[in-house]
């Protein structure tokens, strides 16, 4: 999960993460539309999966959940 510097959280996946990161960033090409706006971001939580599918499982999950549930999450 990302902070985004105009306070939202933005929630995906990624094989690699510290390179995903830098997409959002603008630092590689391949960045989503979402975070081209609110740059800088920020990783603030992350899990491993066991698999794409258990990953994209979790992911919209974590997208039902309300915001105050998400910074929940972040804090644990």
């Amino acid at each position: 999960m990302l902070a985004c510097s105009d306070g939202t959280l933005y929630t995906g996946i990624a094989r690699d993460l510290e390179r995903r990161l830098r997409q959002h960033n603008g630092e590689l090409a391949g960045g989503p539309k979402y975070t081209r706006g609110r740059r800088p971001v920020r990783l603030v939580w992350s899990a491993e999966a066991v698999d794409r599918s258990a990953a994209s499982q979790r992911e919209a999950a974590i997208k039902q959940l309300s915001r105050e549930e998400k910074l929940r999450l972040i804090a644990q």
